[in-house]
């Protein structure tokens, strides 16, 4: 689980970087599909993974829209200050997390119950699902979207030494 996490990170990461060379009239532009466009995109990201750490924490969640974080700039000092929390949580999950209940509010008055690792792989899957859609809105301005692969990256960090 936090390998997939690492690999969330440096791949936003790379989109970040990649972002650096599109004008801020594309990255702002809707499109079909998701949540805006591309930098709304990588500000809900940013959004949803904080937001579900801190309901899991019990903590309020954030409040915030995306007419305060319309530049990479801001969206990135966003993912900076949440970073750290959700380091750190993802840094002490353990295995007594993964079965804990999350009691939710629905906004029909109902209460979902959700496992934690339930959650924690949703927000693994999430991030996924939205590089996919920023892949193809980089094909379709024309640009090489960032490489999806897993494999070569150093992300296993529990693998034994041969």
């Amino acid at each position: 689980m936090q390998t997939m996490f690492r690999y969330n990170w440096l791949i936003r990461e790379k989109w970040y970087q990649w972002c650096e060379g599109v004008p801020l009239e594309e990255l702002l532009r809707k499109r079909t599909g998701g949540v805006g466009g591309i930098l709304h995109t990588l500000f809900h990201i940013v959004d949803v993974e904080w937001s579900w750490i801190r309901v899991l924490q019990g903590k309020t969640d954030f409040q915030e829209s995306f007419e305060a974080y319309q530049s990479l700039e801001k969206v990135r000092q966003l993912d900076r200050a949440f970073q750290p929390e959700v380091r750190e949580f993802i840094s002490s999950w353990n295995i007594e997390k993964e079965n804990r209940i999350l009691y939710n509010p629905q906004p029909d008055g109902s209460i979902a119950t959700d496992a934690w690792g339930e959650v924690i792989r949703h927000m693994i899957a999430h991030e996924i699902h939205h590089i996919g859609q920023l892949s193809i809105w980089a094909r379709e301005i024309g640009k090489e979207p960032v490489s999806a692969n897993l494999i070569g990256k150093g992300l296993n960090h529990t693998l034994p030494n041969s």
